[in-house]
């Protein structure tokens, strides 16, 4: 049950709706002056974030000086630029730290699968081997350097899983 006391909880509403400047929807959007040149450009960051998920060159105005204004429509269009450029980043990210291979082991389909733990302080990877049914079959933890390929996954079954040199 809501009450009238419930919403003096919640923070104060943040929408800033400006020719430069809009906040929405956990999205600001700035124009801001090109560095590169004397044109002008947007750049998008994302609510509790110190860097910006997207900058790109932002439209002139009619006086061929000042930048476009930005309205409802870029507003939406960059957000969702934006968060498909974080989705890619964060899938390029979930392809470099997780690896799988398929290897044959008499006759028996394994998968192999080698996932980096990129912790600061003791960053390392976890290799384990499955079998066609998802059950576990061995697990040992190697430099987060470890290469999987079919070959090392291979080497690693022959050698009755035991932990790579």
């Amino acid at each position: 049950m809501t009450t009238d006391s419930d919403s003096d909880l919640t923070p104060a509403d943040d929408t800033i709706h400006e020719d430069r400047l809009w906040r929405d929807d956990g999205w600001t959007a700035r124009v801001i002056k090109n560095e590169d040149d004397d044109g002008w450009a947007v750049e998008m960051i994302q609510a509790g974030e110190a860097e910006p998920a997207l900058v790109g060159p932002w439209t002139m105005g009619r006086d061929k000086k000042n930048p476009k204004p930005l309205d409802a429509g870029a507003f939406r269009t960059l957000v969702k630029t934006a968060s498909e450029v974080l989705r890619r980043h964060e899938q390029q990210r979930h392809a470099m730290l997780h690896k799988n291979v398929a290897i044959d082991v008499n006759g028996e389909q394994i998968s192999v699968a080698l996932e980096i733990v990129p912790d600061e302080d003791d960053p390392y990877a976890d290799l384990k081997a499955f079998d066609a049914f998802g059950a576990q079959l061995a697990h040992v933890r190697v430099s987060p350097a470890f290469k999987l390929t079919k070959a090392s996954a291979e080497r690693w079954a022959e050698n009755d899983f035991a932990k790579p040199n």
